[in-house]
């Protein structure tokens, strides 16, 4: 390794990192699945990542069900309407998700999608 590359090496952020190794482990689905970062509004997608968190909406309110999903290029919300939970997705879990992508004030959400569980690790 040269002393260049192992400068640039110690100048990435933790998450920078982090996201590569995403991107790697995720690319087995990437034959199917878009990045988030390259989706557009509008667009029907399958994407695939990494459950980053999970909202609980207090019981007064409209059920529905929403995530975070991560795949190192981008995020997107993804939402269950009529749901308050939903076996099996917990912050960490991969899913891959098929829906139509809508952004709201700069905020992307899929609304209902198809999803698929990938193992737990």
């Amino acid at each position: 390794m040269s002393g260049r590359t192992r400068w640039a090496s110690f100048r990435r952020t933790r998450a920078e990192t982090e996201a590569d190794e995403l991107r790697a482990e995720l690319s087995l689905d990437r034959s199917r699945c878009q990045e988030i970062g390259q989706c557009h509004a509008g667009d029907l997608v399958s994407v695939t990542g990494t459950v980053r968190y999970v909202t609980l909406l207090p019981a007064t309110e409209a059920p529905a069900f929403e995530i975070e999903l991560y795949d190192g290029s981008g995020s997107t919300a993804v939402i269950w309407l009529g749901r308050r939970t939903i076996p099996g997705i917990i912050a960490g879990r991969r899913l891959v998700v098929t829906g139509r992508l809508t952004t709201t004030n700069g905020r992307n959400s899929i609304y209902n999608p198809r999803y698929e569980l990938k193992p737990l690790h």
